[in-house]
């Protein structure tokens, strides 16, 4: 397994060892040791999937009280898919990576606690799983608005396409709006 990371420490790209042949393939997508090798120790207490078509939006959540970190991958289809540091005091607030998850790639998004995270479905429709390390807590639940200017996310949306967006996801406030009672704050010790 190899961690790349990418422009936010802390937010990382999985790769797996897939073994394959005439057959087809076989990869580990989580094992505990491995991870824990590589500086993720997160324990994952629940499992989503997800089905959207193409053109959704979904996005950007992240949970306060109870932060999940989550480590997601597509099983079918593309997505693109993005993390924002929204971490009252850290050193990159405000800022996002992006990467391109699919199930040729069969990379995997770590995205830790204190992280905004949403994706973009670029294929005809996407199947997305993703580990939690904290329950899903309505009342904990936050969002920002996707196409914030400050932030500026480059979703990839061709030219001239509207996104798919859920009621919820398109009355998001942006981050300079949002109540920084409703925003995570960074910790010196790590993201």
């Amino acid at each position: 397994m190899k961690k790349i990371e990418t422009e936010l420490p802390g937010v990382s790209i999985i790769e797996p060892v897939v073994y394959g042949d005439h057959r087809g393939f076989f990869m580990e997508t989580h094992n505990n040791k491995a991870f824990a090798e590589i500086g993720i120790k997160h324990v994952f207490v629940q499992d989503n999937h997800s089905k959207s078509s193409q053109n959704v939006l979904r996005g950007l959540h992240y949970q306060l009280g109870h932060p999940q970190a989550k480590l997601i991958r597509v099983i079918q289809g593309e997505v693109y898919d993005v993390a924002v540091d929204v971490r009252v005091g850290s050193p990159y607030f405000g800022k996002w990576a992006g990467v391109l998850l699919s199930e040729e790639n069969r990379k995997m998004l770590f995205v830790p606690e204190g992280f905004a995270h949403g994706f973009y479905v670029i294929s005809d429709y996407a199947q997305i799983i993703y580990k939690c390390s904290e329950f899903y807590y309505p009342k904990d639940e936050r969002g920002l608005i996707w196409n914030d200017p400050e932030i500026g996310i480059d979703w990839r949306i061709p030219t001239g396409t509207e996104p798919v967006l859920s009621e919820k996801d398109s009355g998001h406030p942006t981050l300079k709006s949002c109540d920084p009672a409703d925003l995570p704050v960074y910790k010196e010790s790590g993201a």
